[in-house]
């Protein structure tokens, strides 16, 4: 008897895991089976052709096998099983064959209706379906732009793929483990009835509300903090208005059939407060008695891809243009980006960027690995507020505007906004802990509430930075945690620091690292050991921005670190931000290489404020203008014609 197989089943392993035959048993020996096989023959690779032979030889004689690819599998797929796929991964790799993907400047937008046509064909399979796919991270993938575009296009459709399955299985040396079905919340589950007035009109959530400080934002958004409740979110926010369709809990799909945004009745990774909790203020100096670790839980939630359709138009649009083939190079790729963010081709060019810098002191500052002293943090927010900062001279050039936030200094900065103020500074984290868990919670929803504060007021693109003197060496040792760096392999000169310096830096990573290793499977727990105020801030801040769908430039590895961890806790964050240039911090390389995220600059500036951010701006606003104004081949008549021509033309 064939064994009971769901409707359809993804298996997932590694590079001879075992994962090929342990779909081969979900369907049994007796049934006959419709073998799919993607791999392609590769003339004269023998050892290739011996493991198609290998495995052929152990499928059951009366197993048909059908050799597909492309499109062709999702029309296989659409008559009658069981059916067994094998395998996703090297179907994917020949659809970006196909296309020319691995060089193209802009991946072809026949690559993502391919990888729909799949996913919509698994989803509506007659099935028994089972299908066979390389787990990202378990096989050998090259560090390369190719390498990097297989390894992200692979998880994308994996995620996919799952999201339509009934049943995910990991194989791991032979051994099958069943992966738990995401958790779904029933109607009002979990979420408490929030205190005081509720606001009725439409484009407000279902969820609880989060706390803010008591003031009010005014009209231009540049003022009085965030509001007290909960932001009632505009369009731009995944969160359904209430009684707008949807259960509590579940995705809500965008017509495309990505997830959009958060899902309702979660407002981002943060579950409900309870009782007085709801109402309280997070941001207070003192310790937050009404907020505790228990009274919230933040726990990861995956961020709904940008628009996937729009993404596409933007892809052909730019082939039609009338240039040679790639000619915008990265110009193209930014306006295709811009383009899937904003959910609209062509884009629209940024015209309310807002640069949102961060003052904190931290502990570790005290140490001396920092050129300055740490009461420099509260001298660069003053200088910043007074628009004499470098960041804020090019955001005056760029048409940014600029906004400063005191989260955690000592003893505070004039002009700073004191309002949003989570801790006065942070423990040495070689010694002990940046923050407590409750003031850790804090600076997480403050950070989100900057966010909801920013977008509410109308920004279409942000610009986060930190002014903390010192915040390099937290950020080191979290991007050391995350990537298993060595501490020597992170520490860079920062601010100008001098071998003795550099030393007690060092010294400072190591010590940290070990204190940060328990909790490396925690990303708050890492943030609030190892971390720091504004770092905790700005992670809240990015994974709340890619959950309201606005678009981010990271500049600078204490950011760059943040959107480590906001990855983390909101996967999928990182498809909405933009990199400005590399760093001369070694660790800020290894965030790149970890987000999969190309510069856009590298002008070697190293004032870790944003400058490089905002001197990034013309080129989104060249990219979206490029795509929206320039003629195409076909109305401008500028096409290529006949190769040939006589001899001295075009001289």
């Amino acid at each position: 008897m064939t064994p009971p197989v769901e409707l359809r089943t993804l298996v997932l392993g590694g590079t001879r895991s075992g994962k090929s035959r342990h779909a081969e048993e979900l369907l049994g020996d007796d049934a006959a089976v419709r073998y799919l096989a993607t791999g392609r023959r590769i003339p004269g690779d023998t050892d290739w052709d011996a493991r198609i032979a290998a495995h052929a030889a152990r499928r059951p004689a009366h197993w048909t096998t059908e050799e597909v690819g492309g499109t062709e599998l999702a029309t296989a797929l659409a008559r009658p099983g069981p059916v067994l796929v094998d395998d996703l991964a090297t179907w994917l790799t020949g659809v970006l064959d196909d296309a020319g993907a691995w060089d193209a400047p802009v991946v072809p937008a026949t690559v993502d209706a391919a990888v729909d046509g799949l996913v919509a064909a698994v989803a509506a399979a007659p099935g028994p379906l089972v299908l066979v796919s390389a787990e990202t991270g378990l096989g050998v993938v090259p560090d390369t732009r190719a390498g990097r575009l297989f390894r992200d296009r692979l998880g994308e459709l994996n995620a996919a793929v799952a999201r339509v399955c009934d049943d995910v299985v990991l194989v791991v040396a032979g051994r099958a483990l069943t992966l738990p079905t995401p958790a779904v919340t029933e109607p009002g589950a979990g979420v408490a009835p929030t205190p005081g007035p509720t606001a009725s009109a439409a484009g407000t959530h279902a969820g609880p509300v989060l706390a803010g400080p008591a003031s009010g934002l005014d009209a231009a958004g540049a003022g009085a903090p965030g509001p007290a409740t909960g932001s009632a979110t505009p369009e731009r926010t995944g969160v359904p208005a209430a009684g707008a369709g949807g259960p509590v809990g579940t995705d809500v799909a965008d017509p495309d059939g990505d997830v959009a945004g958060t899902p309702a009745g979660v407002p981002g990774a943060v579950l409900p407060a309870t009782g007085a909790a709801a109402g309280a203020v997070a941001g207070a100096a003192t310790t937050p008695a009404s907020i505790t670790e228990s009274d919230v839980e933040i726990v990861p939630v995956t961020v709904g891809r940008p628009d996937s359709r729009s993404r596409r138009a933007a892809v052909a649009l730019v082939e039609g243009l009338a240039m040679p083939t790639g000619g915008l190079g990265r110009l193209g790729e930014l306006g295709v980006w811009l383009a899937s963010c904003q959910g609209t081709c062509p884009p629209q060019a940024p015209v309310r960027a807002r640069v949102v810098l961060l003052a904190a002191d931290h502990g570790i500052a005290g140490n001396g690995v920092s050129a300055y002293p740490p009461q420099v943090s509260a001298v660069r927010a003053t200088a910043a507020a007074a628009g004499r900062l470098p960041v804020t001279v090019a955001a005056r050039a760029a048409g940014a505007t600029v906004r400063v936030v005191d989260v955690g200094l000592v003893s505070g900065a004039e002009g700073a906004e004191p309002g949003w103020l989570v801790a006065h500074g942070t423990g040495r984290i070689d010694r002990e802990d940046a923050l407590d868990g409750e003031r850790a919670t804090a600076a997480w929803l403050t950070g989100r509430r900057l966010a909801d504060a920013e977008i509410d007021a109308g920004a279409d693109l942000l610009i986060p930075a930190t002014l903390g003197v010192g915040v390099t060496t937290p950020a080191a040792t979290l991007v050391a945690a995350v990537t298993g760096a060595e501490p020597v392999a992170v520490v860079g000169r920062a601010s100008g620091i001098d071998d003795r310096a550099w030393m007690r830096k060092a010294v400072a990573i190591r010590d940290a690292l070990r204190r940060a290793r328990p909790h490396l499977r925690d990303p708050l727990a890492l943030l609030r050991t190892v971390g720091g105020t504004d770092l905790i801030v700005l992670a809240g801040f990015l994974a709340r921005a890619a959950e309201r769908k606005v678009p981010a430039v990271l500049d600078g590895l204490a950011v760059g670190a943040a959107a480590l961890l906001a990855d983390e806790l909101a996967p999928g964050a990182k498809d909405w931000w933009v990199a400005a240039q590399p760093s001369t911090e070694p660790a800020a390389t290894l965030v790149l290489e970890h987000l999969s995220l190309v510069p856009l600059l590298d002008l070697a500036v190293r004032t870790e404020d944003g400058t490089a951010a905002v001197t990034a701006l013309p080129l989104l606003v060249a990219a979206a203008r490029l795509l929206a104004e320039t003629g195409t081949a076909h109305d401008t008549g500028v096409v290529p014609g006949d190769v040939t021509a006589p001899a001295g033309a075009g001289r």
